[in-house]
């Protein structure tokens, strides 16, 4: 429900130096997607708050790092993919006052808004494991999560004949952690196609008592993990990077374990940005500080002119980009609602989905509830979960035609 403090006038108290009438935080999928939603919806005077000038396709940075895409592919002008009408401000959010309906930029500059849309995504939180911070990118420590690096990856994996590689997936919420996984396939299946494989110890570190967590998918993707024969440290966690002496320690239940690696591709913990904790739009006691939403409106609990999508949003459903298409939706219908003086009726159902790659040129395709209940878009067709090379066409080749053209668009 709003309060009396979303109600009041935005610009009845402080100084601005603009005023819109939706200011949306983040360029990214989300951001971007919800702009055009809203426009379509009939909306007007929408500002989009993004510093950085590049957008980046992020589903094909594990191809990228897999070797079954360029990282060219990845990549549009950020101005490019703004809808026409959006005003795009190129700077960084530090902070929001949601009793004055303020967003604070890094600039010194101050936007007022009618309605607030937050969609940043996570941040990275490569200081949390000691080591980890200043080995990055260095060395025989690589993570796919970030473009550069991702075609760096690449490179280091095609190129290795021997040795052990460690691949690591974060414990608590990650954005689309299932990603941290699908390099190591497409890489295993190049060692297998090249002869190396048997040359190569890989060792998978994830935080589930299973590959996945779903009984469905877990079937599918173990049959990879046997076929390829890698080593799987379940209920486990990736708690120290030692790039000197080439060693990661692994902490899982039965103790700490130390593994000497030639490679290791790590994806770190995430949590949403600090200024959202710090703004008082997280829930108290949420640890990891994400935008305190009503699950399915998508409605800030306490200001009722707040909304967030996206992985920063404290919604009960796997965080990927494939969540946000429908959430884009019901955000559309619902803010658009409370604009014209009506109340949110649109309804997000919690949809996830993780394409789990596990070759260079097949997809478990992977779409769940926030408890694990199995919702497939086609609920007829089992084929959906099984390992296929028609799904690996759809994520690779199709998608991101889809992505560029018709969801940064609004038009799906």
């Amino acid at each position: 429900m709003a309060t009396a403090d979303a109600a009041s006038d935005p610009r009845a108290t402080g100084s601005h130096t603009a005023h819109h009438r939706i200011v949306v935080v983040g360029g990214g999928n989300g951001g971007v997607s919800a702009a055009a939603r809203l426009q379509r919806r009939g909306l007007d005077d929408i500002a989009l708050i993004e510093p950085k000038d590049v957008h980046e396709y992020q589903p094909l940075f594990s191809h990228v790092a897999g070797g079954t895409a360029r990282i060219s592919e990845t990549v549009r002008p950020q101005r490019s993919v703004i809808p026409d009408g959006v005003r795009w401000i190129q700077d960084a959010v530090v902070s929001v006052d949601p009793r004055r309906s303020v967003v604070r930029l890094i600039s010194g500059d101050e936007i007022g808004y009618d309605h607030l849309v937050l969609s940043p995504g996570m941040q990275k939180d490569w200081a949390s494991v000691p080591g980890l911070a200043e080995s990055i990118g260095t060395g025989d420590v690589t993570t796919h999560y970030e473009g550069d690096l991702a075609a760096r990856t690449s490179l280091r994996l095609r190129d290795l004949r021997q040795g052990t590689v460690v691949f690591t997936q974060p414990a608590g919420p990650a954005s689309c952690a299932g990603a941290s996984q699908k390099p190591m396939y497409q890489a295993c299946d190049y060692w297998q196609r090249t002869g190396v494989l048997d040359d190569i110890r890989v060792v998978l570190v994830v935080p589930e008592s299973t590959v996945f967590g779903i009984p469905a998918f877990d079937h599918e993707i173990q049959r990879a993990i046997d076929r390829y024969g890698i080593e799987l440290r379940t209920q486990s966690a990736l708690i120290e990077v030692d790039a000197a002496a080439s060693e990661v320690v692994i902490g899982s239940p039965s103790g700490i374990e130390r593994l000497r690696f030639d490679l290791v591709n790590v994806v770190p913990p995430q949590s949403a940005p600090d200024w959202i904790r710090a703004s008082g739009l997280a829930a108290d006691g949420d640890a990891d500080g994400f935008v305190d939403v009503d699950p399915e409106t998508l409605r800030h609990t306490r200001f009722g002119n707040v909304w967030a999508i996206g992985d920063a949003a404290a919604t009960t459903n796997s965080k990927s980009g494939g969540a946000l298409r429908k959430q884009t939706m019901v955000l559309a219908k619902n803010l658009a609602a409370v604009a014209s003086g009506g109340e949110p009726r649109a309804r997000y159902d919690g949809y996830g989905v993780c394409p789990m790659t596990v070759s260079r040129s097949s997809v478990v395709w992977a779409e769940f509830g926030p408890t694990g209940e199995l919702m497939p878009t086609i609920p007829f067709s089992r084929r959906m979960y099984r390992e296929s090379a028609l799904s690996w066409f759809f994520d690779r080749r199709v998608l991101p035609w889809v992505y560029w053209n018709l969801i940064l668009t609004g038009r799906v």
